[in-house]
């Protein structure tokens, strides 16, 4: 059997990923999934130093457009979409995988979190999605698919996750009502949930490599999700074939959010 990237069944899509820190980086391996399936690619990266660790990654995916994206520096994310406006003229894909907590509040407990910490939180990892999807919007002429990043410590209390949350708990929500808001145009909104994942995001969580080993003996298929594997389940969430699917938030994770 073909492997399934050879029917190229994203040929002509324009897709925008953000939040490639890198070679591990869920981001990437969500690049690499539409890259594969013939999506042309729009990549951001932070900062300079981040750009150091993208820029090698860069001869695998080739992307049409590639500029810095701080969505702390006002501007950028506007200065971005103006770029896929003035080069495609439209958009089909975003993929927004951006988070941040200050590590203070992070690594405290959540009755004790920082206002200003909490604020800048739910700035960077909720309402730059909601602003994604503002920005999105006119140019999924044909409609689109918008995807955001969480984790089931939205829905249980998982330790050491603390502020972060309550925080994707709200993304999450918001990405219902964008479903809903933007749904009559053809545009889905979609949260996606991987199981832990040994990304530079989740450095910040304390103990995490105990929170790997117990998903990986819990989860029933007993084996940890990989940044390729979400990758893929999401690039088969951007075909048109699951045009009817939008609002959920999808697990990726061997099963392990369904066991106590």
């Amino acid at each position: 059997m073909k492997n399934p990237a050879s029917f190229k069944l994203l040929k002509g899509k324009k897709a925008l990923v953000t939040g490639i820190a890198n070679d591990q980086s869920i981001a990437w391996g969500c690049a690499k999934a539409f890259d594969a399936l013939g999506a042309e690619l729009a990549i951001t990266y932070r900062d300079e130093k981040t750009k150091r660790f993208v820029d090698p990654l860069l001869s695998e995916i080739k992307p049409a457009i590639y500029l810095p994206m701080n969505v702390e520096q006002p501007g950028d994310l506007e200065g971005v979409f103006e770029a896929i406006e003035r080069k495609w003229g439209k958009l089909d894909i975003v993929l927004h995988s951006i988070a941040f907590a200050p590590k203070q509040d992070l690594q405290g407990r959540v009755v004790d979190c920082s206002k200003d910490g909490f604020l800048k939180a739910m700035e960077l990892s909720c309402w730059s999605f909601i602003r994604m999807a503002k920005l999105a919007e006119p140019l999924m002429k044909d409609g689109g698919t918008l995807f955001t990043m969480t984790y089931y410590g939205s829905q249980l209390v998982v330790e050491n996750y603390n502020i972060m949350g309550p925080v994707k708990a709200a993304l999450e929500c918001a990405t219902r009502y964008v479903a809903a808001e933007l749904g009559p145009k053809g545009i889905r909104a979609h949260a996606i949930s991987p199981g832990p994942l040994k990304t530079r995001a989740a450095s910040g969580i304390s103990d995490f490599d105990e929170l790997l080993k117990k998903a990986e003996s819990k989860a029933p298929t007993h084996s940890l999700v990989s940044i390729d594997d979400v990758g893929l389940a999401v690039a088969f969430l951007a075909l048109d074939g699951a045009k009817l699917m939008t609002g959920d938030t999808i697990y990726i994770d061997g099963g392990y959010h369904i066991i106590d």
